[in-house]
């Protein structure tokens, strides 16, 4: 009996477990998983932020380091020339201590677009170029006159052997076709500019004749030709306007001077 009561007893228990509900059963640990799922998610969240964050700062040190080789590489590479000089890079001078002299250099635009150029020296009061810059389109080309005061020498040295601490630069930009040509080109686009050539002062004794010499001489006569040449207005072969509209051709020029010796007769005869 006492067997068959305990038996019952324990059937019933297990009968009273298997009708109570899930969700009862998970009352009593709902507060705590809870509790760790909350510190769990906000953990996840910190990571996700802070790996978010590393991998912005890895965006840009990436940025800043591929600007800086960039950059790098466009200083080691060669600078393309624009503009071929003649002479390529020296500045013959006569050497008369105490006087002004000229020297010439061409230049012409070897590329394909139009092109800016100026001249620039440490010494701007005693040395200058004319004209001191200007636009080239492609394939044009001009001589510029160089003038410098050539010094008397120091130490009793020759003339001839004294060397010039004047620098002078020429330097380029490309432009647009209809660009007119103002020196602020130069600062407002400085990463544009380039560096043709230094240019190195070079004295020649005038009393002793030599190649050099002789291409300076036929070199300022052309520069001192084109500049005559731009002074001289254009001719002009067609019609004269004169006023608004008024067209004068010629030969009603000449009918007016025949009509007007007509009248002078007239009265002479008279």
């Amino acid at each position: 009996m006492g067997v068959d009561e305990e038996k019952s007893e324990g059937e019933g228990k297990v009968w009273s477990l298997c009708r109570m509900p899930f969700w009862q059963l998970s009352i009593s640990n709902g507060n705590g998983s809870s509790s760790s799922l909350s510190q769990c998610s906000s953990m996840g969240n910190n990571n996700v932020y802070q790996q978010s964050q590393s991998c912005q700062l890895g965006e840009r040190s990436t940025v800043t380091s591929s600007n800086a080789v960039s950059s790098m590489e466009k200083s080691l590479l060669p600078t393309r020339r624009r503009l071929r000089l003649d002479p390529s890079n020296k500045l013959y001078f006569p050497c008369e201590p105490g006087k002004q002299m000229r020297s010439a250099i061409g230049i012409k635009n070897t590329s394909k677009s139009h092109v800016a150029f100026k001249f620039q020296t440490t010494a701007p009061k005693s040395c200058y170029m004319r004209p001191p810059g200007g636009i080239l389109s492609p394939d044009e080309s001009l001589i510029a006159t160089v003038f410098k005061f050539v010094e008397p020498p120091e130490n009793n040295e020759k003339p001839i052997e004294q060397k010039s601490r004047v620098k002078l630069k020429i330097m380029s930009l490309k432009v647009k076709g209809e660009t007119d040509y103002v020196p602020k080109l130069f600062d407002e686009q400085k990463d544009q500019v380039a560096v043709e050539q230094i240019l190195r002062v070079v004295f020649l004794d005038p009393e002793h004749p030599c190649l050099a010499l002789e291409k300076l001489k036929r070199q300022l006569a052309d520069a001192e030709a084109a500049l005559e040449a731009r002074k001289k207005p254009p001719e002009d072969t067609g019609p004269r306007i004169v006023g608004e509209g008024v067209i004068i051709d010629e030969w009603k020029e000449r009918r007016e001077r025949y009509l007007a010796r007509q009248q002078v007769e007239c009265v002479d005869s008279a």
